[in-house]
């Protein structure tokens, strides 16, 4: 018999018992899978902080490169980049932290404080609302309790939280424990992330001869191609999101300015932030800014609407064209499908992800079709 057909026979009847196997066994290996993914958290969250940082890392290489020029003395570029790169994220979050969060503090500080009047103005507007409609209020709100209580009933049921979780000592012990996990998986994974970075130039060339070793030549070229399809696409993607949620965040903080000063840094993060979560973080963001301006004045949370339907339009035809580029070119039928079936199935993770992904098989699927379509009229 042919050794040929011997090797095929025997590799189909493998992958069948082993497809048998994990049908049968298929919740003991998600288990283990989860298992494995929690252990290799600081691993893939190392990767994604070098992911982000590998842009910044290289213009800093090449900046010391010039500085430095060849011999030794060019051997510390590698290492002053990656330092410089940790520097500059250590810098933006000081002052995120020293210059925003303060000022988002008080914002939060004033809503609560103005909490009792917000239900005082809700229930102005009901009862405007009612009247108008000609119903009877006096009915409808006989079984309701009233805003003073209503204030109270919230102040009481935050102090029980706060009492419960300080006189719980297995609360105590769950926190503890939850924040030396913490500790102990960011310290890992800047870490492995400072490896990454410092290592690129050793680790990259690494991986493809291990690839050209063990997978045939004809089948690896391909892989290769993905791989530098899927790293572009992803890097221009985080940045650029990145950059536009900063330049959006700061524009609207702007903006609000001269509609509500007092929230205009809360709004801006809010807006910043939930910009984003690709399709649905621009409704978040308008919803959340005109609730916190709704129980300040109904006009002004019609003028914030206005005013950030206006800049969006501004930022999806000027903004994000310059910003992000035509790397991610994907319909919006197609990002609109993407970021649905990839919150269906992965959560948050899979809302963020979902675009770029989605961009590169695009991409593939474009270029094969083309390919396919030469082929055919060359015939």
């Amino acid at each position: 018999m042919d050794k040929k057909l011997v090797r095929s026979i025997l590799l189909i009847v493998t992958y069948t018992v082993l497809l048998v196997l994990a049908l049968l066994r298929f919740e003991e290996l998600r288990g283990l899978f989860a298992r494995l993914m929690g252990l290799l958290r600081p691993v893939y969250i190392g990767f994604a902080v070098a992911f982000v940082l590998d842009r910044p890392c290289r213009c800093f290489y090449k900046l010391y490169q010039r500085i430095l020029g060849g011999g030794p003395a060019g051997r510390a570029s590698r290492p002053l980049a990656v330092a410089t790169s940790y520097l500059a994220l250590l810098a933006a979050l000081a002052v995120l932290v020293s210059f925003v969060l303060p000022k988002v503090g008080e914002s939060v500080q004033l809503f609560v404080s103005q909490l009792g009047g917000y239900l005082y103005a809700l229930r102005d507007m009901a009862q405007s609302l009612m009247s108008c409609l000609h119903l009877d209020t006096d009915a409808l709100y006989a079984g309701l309790p009233s805003v003073s209580e209503l204030t109270r009933y919230l102040r009481d049921a935050v102090d029980g939280l706060f009492q419960g979780l300080s006189s719980t000592l297995m609360g105590v012990v769950n926190f503890t424990s939850a924040l030396i996990s913490v500790a102990v998986t960011g310290l890992l994974s800047l870490i492995f992330s400072i490896y990454m970075l410092g290592g690129r130039d050793t680790l990259l060339p690494q991986c493809r001869r291990v690839l050209l070793a063990y997978v045939p030549r004809k089948w690896a070229e391909p892989i290769l191609g993905v791989v530098r399809l899927t790293a572009a696409t992803f890097t221009n993607y985080v940045s650029g999101q990145l950059i536009e949620a900063c330049i959006l965040g700061a524009l609207c903080a702007a903006g609000t300015l001269f509609i509500q000063a007092d929230y205009a840094p809360l709004i801006g993060v809010i807006v910043g932030a939930s910009a984003l979560v690709p399709v649905a973080g621009a409704y978040i963001g308008a919803a959340l800014g005109a609730f916190l301006l709704l129980m300040v004045s109904p006009l002004k949370a019609l003028i914030f609407l206005v005013f950030l339907g206006i800049l969006q339009q501004i930022e999806g035809n000027v903004i994000y064209p310059r910003v992000v580029g035509t790397s991610i070119g994907l319909p919006g039928i197609w990002v609109l499908a993407a970021v649905t079936v990839g919150g269906g199935l992965f959560g948050l993770p899979g809302i963020l992800l979902s675009v770029p992904t989605a961009s590169v098989l695009y991409a593939l699927l474009r270029k094969d079709v083309r390919r396919r379509t030469a082929e055919r009229e060359a015939r």
